[in-house]
């Protein structure tokens, strides 16, 4: 019988990079008895499945030895700036080696719980003097295992200078010290590397080239390339850790604590106590705790810090608020709808977390290139190296300096990091502004569409019908509204919502009617100040009262354009009409256009009838299909795809799934529902037309920006490559020609957490 798997989840700090999650997870996968490994480099977090009874300390020991500080979560310990649910989540991806760029951490010697690693014990202000940190996981950049070690590798290489200037006799000794200063942890990295199956890295590529510069008598440029060397991974190290921020910077938005209203008292307790259901007092200036719907009080939301929108929201009684947003001028009791785990904050950052894990056709093609790329770059070094004194008579120490500068010119670093970090940066500015893309792969497909498929309601449309007509028929606009809200006061049927809703928009007090009463799928009776009155469809209304030619036409006229008309009848003659409709949002026309001038194709996909269908496509010109079943819409997207075009399916993620699983790409509209979110591909979390646009437009500029990124890294390269052979350039501006890069594309890539969407 088979056992069944276990699922441990740990924290790991120093994660700065795409292979810094390579590298773990090939040592990590090769330990017996581990079945998969996921590693989130956003969230610093690694998840291990493993049979019952497997040896946890050998996976956490490969882990520390890598130089990573690691330990196990628990609901109590979330990683650092994230809300973590207390349940795992196993993920089915894929984290090849790199192949390259390998970037160890500080903390080797990292003692966690009673395990007894041997290696362990090391005091923590000389662990990162043992390790290859990208810098600080919290804290400032110079008490990181990272920065102490690159400051001592400074002080080292200018006591050297000073030394060589007072005894010039042993200057040689002085830069061979402060060369391993920096050298040795780089190494000790480099062969743990080696020993776990990646012996290509670039601690290799580093300790191979500063070897030989001590062998080729060429010290004091040796200890200036290590030091320079640490100063741009610290500097790498600090921009990445922007794009990890940016997204955990979410998890501060919800307040630690909430007041709860327990037998009519009010109490203040943690924010993340609070159970589903709850009712909490939210008082002006206060940030929402926590999901929920107002139970009483109304109030303008701002909901800038989590959707962007620049103007607060008049929000009211049975109106959904989102933790994180900002209650304006009135106070608000709301019932809690979703624990602190489930919000759609904690959401937000769980998928973008788990996105970051998958990687993009782009990025796998750089990670499968960087493999073949680091040892043709290691071959070519080394015939630099030896051919031309071998065969030309060339100078050995000439040649074997200048293959050391192409080894390091060669590393891939800048080249592989180019994709994750725009990719990392360009969901968390997309997650921001509650736009989700479930992996670099959907991130870079948005941008590749060239159709459009827009389900309409709930979609194109609000999903709620709104008052769009009032024809007066012997008393005015204002009377036949009055009178309507009497009858449909109490009622939650959407058209009474409507009526009622226009007239409070309106400020007309609706009065009490007396003897009401619901006629099923007719309409409503009572009455009004002695007025008997009936609310009603056409057809109950005509069997009631005479309704003239006249009427009948102008009925007529608005249910072409897709209207609902109700006959309002004030003692037996007709005293108004009623239309309404479920209109299109706000920003959809507008959204639309913004498609159409990105050159995507738009039509509408919808079940509802021919005549409402079209009257809405016109109104926002789109292609329309009416009368859909959801094999129907499924079998228009396959056709789409079948004349060449890429396809996005936007719907609501429940009768979409058929339609939205054959399209290209999937877009679940409005909510942030769990099941939108799980069914589709990306979700536009705050139901914006315009939003499905932005991510096109977001898409589109990061992989301009990923173009740039790989120019800079290979063009870099090959002007120092030319200059290097030539004899311009030696090891100092080698090493500098490669972390520049680094620095620069990680940098480029950060102008994407900026970037304005719609």
């Amino acid at each position: 019988m088979a056992i069944a798997a276990t699922q441990t989840r740990y924290r790991v700090e120093g994660m700065d990079c795409a292979s810094c999650a390579s590298k773990i997870d090939k040592a990590v996968r090769g330990v017996t008895g581990v079945e998969d490994i996921s590693v989130s480099v956003t969230a610093g977090t690694m998840t291990v499945k493993h049979g019952d009874g497997q040896d946890l300390g050998v996976v956490e020991d490969r882990v520390r030895r890598l130089g990573y500080k690691v330990s196990p979560l628990t609901a109590a310990t979330p990683p650092a700036g994230a809300a973590e649910p207390a349940h795992d989540h196993e993920h089915d991806h894929d984290h090849g080696a790199c192949g390259g760029h390998d970037h160890g951490h500080a903390g080797h010697g990292h003692e966690h719980g009673n395990h007894d690693h041997g290696t362990q014990g090391e005091a923590p202000a000389l662990a990162g003097l043992h390790g290859h940190d990208h810098g600080p996981s919290s804290g400032p950049w110079w008490r990181s295992g990272k920065g102490v070690l690159t400051i001592a590798a400074g002080i080292a290489l200018v006591a050297a200078y000073g030394i060589g200037h007072l005894l010039p006799a042993i200057a040689v000794w002085a830069f061979d010290i402060a060369m391993l200063v920096g050298l040795i942890p780089i190494a000790r990295r480099a062969l743990v590397a080696a020993r776990y199956g990646m012996p290509f890295t670039i601690e290799m590529l580093m300790t191979i080239a500063a070897v030989g510069a001590v062998i080729i008598g060429a010290a004091e440029e040796g200890a200036a390339v290590v030091f320079l060397f640490l100063v741009g991974e610290l500097l790498e190290g600090v921009a990445a850790g922007k794009a990890r921020a940016s997204i955990q910077s979410l998890a501060s938005l919800v307040p630690k604590t909430a007041l709860l209203e327990e037998e009519g008292r009010t109490k203040e307790v943690p924010a993340d106590s609070l159970a589903v259901g709850a009712v909490i007092l939210v008082r002006p200036g206060d940030r929402i705790p926590a999901d929920g719907v107002i139970v009483s009080g109304e109030s303008a939301i701002d909901e800038a810090p989590v959707t962007g929108e620049s103007t607060p929201k008049r929000k009211e009684t049975d109106d959904n608020v989102f933790a994180g947003t900002v209650n304006g001028d009135g106070a608000l009791r709301i019932r809690v709808t979703a624990a602190a785990a489930d919000n759609t904050i904690a959401r937000v950052i769980k998928l973008v977390e788990e996105a970051q894990e998958s990687k993009a056709p782009t990025e796998r093609f750089i990670d499968r290139f960087s493999r073949y790329y680091t040892p043709g770059v290691v071959l070519v070094a080394a015939l630099v190296a030896v051919l031309p004194p071998f065969v030309g008579g060339a100078s050995w120490n000439e040649w074997i300096y200048k293959g050391l500068a192409i080894l390091l010119i060669g590393c891939p670093c800048a080249l592989v990091i180019s994709t994750p970090a725009a990719i990392a940066a360009s969901l968390s500015a997309g997650a921001r502004r509650g736009l989700l893309m479930k992996g670099g792969a959907v991130l870079e497909t948005v941008g590749k569409i060239t159709a459009a498929a827009f389900d309409k309601t709930g979609t194109l449309t609000e999903g709620k019908p709104k008052v769009t007509d009032i024809v007066p028929l012997g008393r005015d606009e204002t009377e036949v509204l009055r009178l309507a809200a009497a009858l449909e006061a109490g009622s939650s049927h959407p058209l009474a919502t409507a009526i009622l809703g226009k007239a409070a928009e309106r400020n007309i007090p609706a009065p009490v009617a007396t003897d009401s009463k619901a006629l099923g799928g007719k309409g409503v009776t009572g009455s009004v100040d002695g007025i008997a009155l009936f609310l009603g469809s056409p057809k109950a209304a005509a069997s009631q009262a005479a309704l003239p030619a006249e009427i009948t036409a102008r009925i007529e006229a608005l249910n072409q354009e897709g209207k609902t008309v109700s006959v309002l009848l004030a003692g037996g003659i007709p005293a108004g009409l009623i239309a309404m409709r479920d209109e299109p949002r706000e920003d959809a026309i507008a959204g639309l256009s913004a498609l159409r001038a990105a050159g995507v194709r738009t039509l509408m996909l919808t079940g509802d009838n021919a005549r409402t269908a079209q009257a809405i496509g016109h109104k926002l010109g789109l292609e329309v299909h009416a009368e859909l079943l959801p094999q129907d819409k499924q079998r228009i997207v396959n056709e789409l795809k079948a004349q060449g075009l890429t396809v996005a399916k936007v719907g609501d993620g429940i009768n979409d799934a058929p339609a939205l699983a054959a399209a290209d790409i999937g877009i679940a509209m409005g909510g942030g529902t769990d099941v939108a979110l799980e069914t589709a591909d990306a979700a536009v979390l705050h139901g914006r037309v315009s939003d499905v646009a932005g991510m096109v437009a977001l898409s589109r500029r990061t992989m301009t920006n990923i173009h740039q990124n790989i120019a800079m890294a290979l063009g870099l390269k090959a002007v120092f490559l030319v200059t290097t052979i030539a004899g311009i350039t030696g090891l100092w501006p080698a090493i500098l020609a490669d972390t520049g890069a680094t620095v620069l594309v990680t940098m480029n890539a950060l102008r994407l957490l900026r970037a304005k969407i719609g």
